[in-house]
């Protein structure tokens, strides 16, 4: 315990070093600091190292000796800059050694070095693929195996093919073909392969007969290990119209056709068939392809038993597609293939053979027969659900292709072709929009195909597919809209939607214009014809006012257009009454009813009433089951005391039997509200009064025999209707708002039928004008000014002049005054007209 201990001196820190002053017996030390964690010192000690490898060879395999490379090899990829450059300069003065143990060594390192991208770059910056490709020529087999690997290697990289190309590098690797060695032969084709994807190289290729090289490879059965890769080289170079031209007058394509032909190997097959498919896309290279028969190589293909390989051969058949003759010839015998791989468990097969068939199908009628026959629409349609977005869009081209005619349309239509749709339309690929949106367009000309899209919630999704920035999604969406606008429910429909907000964006962008865009806005006009009077204040002479139209005047931009049902359910305002049509024939209302009062007497008054009818359903969620038989007692016992007291009843002691018709009259009533709430889809109120108008003008008007004189009398008929002439200095006068407020009162609604209308000013005499005009077949247009302003224009052919018998002269435009002078015609254009639209 007493004893002193003694302090010993703290050697200095270990980060702390002197200069390094390096000889040849100290070399062992410094390749041991190689392995320190500090920075400074491992670029210090390369530093030093370089001056002691750059003395003399001696000194260089010394350092090889000392295990220099391994340590060197990791400092390659060190994060600081000054370390791995250092690292890099000591491996390159080592490699400079004449030495062959030296070159092993050197491209040995270089080759692992290679591995990594960055080391890729600082290799090819120090100008490494020089030596490299010099070292190809050494007596030693392994300088030649490590120096091809590392040239394979660093050629991965695009950017040095360029380089190995001015390097002369094709002639040392055609000599390794003929090596001993098959991994040297294996690595020289692979090099190949990699460089031959440069065009250039495939020409110098080709001028130092590589071809016939590869060829002999390929009839050559004891390099069987070698067919792949000479096969990949070749398929490189007959990407060239020229190469392959070259190789079909030496009969190296044939040769190669049948090679793939007899082969076993699948990668083989595969490859030929990857091949063939580059090459196709060359219009020159397809001719040739077509001259050796290529089909028949491609068509057996789809025969083997590898995924790979049917894969491989269905795109190289869609290639093919591009040339007429091999559409034909591949359609003939192809097209029953493909159609059974679209049962294939691999989604990668299925698209692959969905997508030929797309191609095959296209623009060829004999073709799509073909397929129909193949019975390949319910696979098509099936695959509208499939995994994979290249499956679905081709899918619903093929599918687009086969609707070209008519029988194979219809028949694609009863498989439930739109419900299919619906959900390649909410797709976020741009490819399967485009093509799900197209196909919409191509079958929607059907109104049951609307109506099962429409059912399907297609729509909602078909109108989001305006907004694309993608200019054909968009194109193509117009044009389903367009061809789905031609009924006024679907119309309504995409209008409600925000179709008619979008379009009207687009058709303002020049960028976002497309051919269809302006059509389809004036489709899903011509068929919402509210909608349109209310937008655009104007309908032609072709646009027929129908049961159902309203007028809610001129609609603001951006304010939301309201269904007349809407409207209706809106208490009454001070607001501009809307005026509907809705002349509905008396005799339609008496056969509804009729229908209706039998139904009750079938459901209620029948002892075999079915209880399983969907109105008992409805009902029995109103009425407990115990309350239901009950009540159901109830009606069988009173019926059946009803038929057996009908003596009684004659003779006048009918007081009990009232009391029980009233109970049944009662149920009959319950029953009808209960079905009401069912089927509570509002409609407008009859106008039996337009209706009696549409009749009489049909009666007095319908028989005059001239145009001019129908338009006359139909005019004096619309004012005679609503308040009769009224002078122009008294029009300020004429009280048509209170009487038009009085009928809102009346009806407690701002919703007001036209033939309530006693007191209308311009723009409800010129509605109805062109209401009865319609329905009785006189052309004309309805435009709506300002100032409560609307008129009704007519072309009327002129009269001959005198002396000049037959000449047909061109129609004029007229104005019909409804007002002032009713059946007087106002040139258009002349101050008269002017006059009446600003009055």
């Amino acid at each position: 315990m007493g004893k002193k201990v003694k302090k010993e001196v703290e050697p200095p820190p270990k980060d702390v070093f002197d200069p390094l002053l390096v000889e040849s017996k100290t070399a062992a030390t410094v390749v041991l600091m190689l392995s320190s964690p500090e920075e400074e010192v491992l670029a210090k000690a390369c530093d030093a190292l370089y001056k002691f490898a750059s003395k003399g060879d001696e000194n260089k395999v010394t350092l090889f000796g000392l295990g220099a490379v391994e340590h060197l090899y990791k400092l390659i990829s060190h994060e600081d800059p000054i370390v791995r450059r250092n690292a890099i300069m000591v491996l390159g003065i080592m490699a400079s050694n004449q030495d062959v143990v030296i070159h092993e060594f050197a491209t040995l390192c270089l080759a692992h070095m290679a591995v990594e991208y960055t080391t890729k770059i600082q290799i090819f910056e120090q100008s490494g693929l020089e030596p490299l490709i010099r070292l190809l020529g050494s007596p030693d087999p392994d300088v030649k195996k490590n120096s091809l690997e590392c040239i394979y290697l660093l050629v991965q990289d695009f950017q040095s093919h360029a380089a190995v190309r001015e390097l002369n590098v094709i002639p040392p690797l055609l000599e390794l073909l003929k090596s001993e060695y098959p991994v040297i032969q294996l690595l020289a084709l692979k090099t190949l392969e990699e460089i031959s994807k440069d065009g250039e190289t495939r020409i110098i290729l080709g001028e130092n007969k590589g071809l016939d090289c590869l060829l002999q490879i390929l009839e050559t059965n004891e390099f069987s290990d070698l067919h792949v890769e000479a096969l990949a080289v070749l398929g490189n170079c007959l990407e060239d119209a020229h190469t392959l031209q070259l190789i079909q007058q030496t009969g190296g394509l044939k040769k190669l056709l049948s090679f793939v032909g007899d082969s076993t190997v699948p990668d083989i097959q595969k490859n030929a068939a990857k091949a063939i498919t580059r090459a196709a896309y060359d219009s020159e290279n397809r001719k040739i392809l077509k001259e050796e028969e290529v089909e028949k190589c491609l068509i057996n293909l789809l025969e083997i038993n590898n995924d790979g390989v049917k894969v491989a051969a269905s795109e190289a058949i869609s290639a093919m597609c591009e040339n007429s003759a091999s559409k034909r010839a591949l359609g003939l015998q192809g097209i029953p293939q493909l159609v059974q791989l679209l049962s294939s468990d691999n989604e990668e097969v299925k698209e692959a053979a969905v997508t030929a068939l797309a191609n095959l199908t296209a623009a060829s009628p004999s073709n799509a027969r073909a397929a129909a026959e193949a019975e390949v629409i319910e696979p098509l349609v099936n695959t509208l659900n499939a995994q994979r977005d290249g499956a679905v869009a081709n899918a619903a081209a093929a599918l687009t292709n086969l609707a070209s005619q008519e029988p194979f349309r219809v028949n694609i239509q009863s498989r439930g072709i739109m419900r299919a749709l619906a959900g390649p339309l909410r797709s976020t690929n741009s490819q399967v929009q485009s093509k799900a949106a197209f196909a919409v367009a191509a079958f929607g000309c059907d109104a049951d195909a609307r109506t099962e899209l429409r059912n399907a919630g297609g729509l909602g999704p078909l109108v989001e597919l305006l907004h694309s920035k993608n200019k054909e999604v968009r194109r193509n969406a117009c044009l389903a809209v367009m061809v789905c606008a031609s009924d006024e429910l679907t119309a309504v429909e995409l209008c409600r939607l925000g179709a008619l907000d979008i379009l009207e964006e687009i058709n303002l962008s020049i960028v976002c214009k497309n051919n269809y865009s302006e059509a389809a806005l004036e489709k899903l006009l011509d068929n919402n014809l509210s909608q349109k009077y209310s937008r655009m204040g104007y309908l032609s002479s072709s646009n027929i006012i129908t049961d159902g139209f309203y007028d809610c005047g001129q609609i603001k931009p951006g304010v939301k257009f309201l269904s007349l049902e809407e409207l209706s359910m809106r208490e009454l305002t001070d607001q501009r009454a809307i005026i509907f049509i809705n002349a509905k024939p008396k005799e339609d209302l008496a056969v509804e009813e009729k229908a209706q009062d039998s139904f009750f007497e079938q459901t209620i008054l029948s002892p075999s009433i079915s209880r399983k009818s969907s109105r008992d359903r409805a009902r029995s969620s109103m009425v407990s089951p115990v309350e239901e038989k009950q009540e159901l007692s109830g009606q069988r016992s009173s019926l059946s005391k009803s038929s057996t007291g009908e003596k009684g009843l004659r003779k006048g002691k009918g007081k009990k039997e009232d009391e029980k018709m009233k109970e049944v009259a009662q149920i009959i009533s319950k029953v009808q509200d209960e079905i009401n709430l069912e089927n509570s889809h509002w409609l407008p109120p009859p106008d039996f009064i337009l209706l009696d108008y549409i009749n009489d003008a049909s009666r007095t008007i319908l028989p005059l025999t001239t145009t001019r004189g129908q338009v006359v009398a139909l005019a004096q008929f619309v004012a005679d209707k609503m308040g009769g002439p009224i002078e122009r200095d008294k029009l300020h006068d004429f009280s048509w708002e209170l009487h038009v407020s009085e009928v809102e009162f009346e009806l407690k609604s701002n919703v007001v039928p036209i033939g309530k209308v006693k007191k209308g000013t311009f723009y409800h005499r010129a509605l109805l004008f062109k209401v009865i005009a319609d329905r009785i077949g006189i052309r004309c247009s309805l435009v709506r000014g300002e100032y409560n302003r609307a008129w009704n224009e007519v072309e009327l052919v002129e009269d001959s002049p005198q002396g000049i018998a037959g000449l047909l002269l061109p129609p004029k435009k007229y104005m019909v005054d409804l007002m002032f002078e009713p059946g007087f015609l106002i040139k258009q254009g002349s101050a008269e007209a002017d006059q009446y639209k600003h009055i």
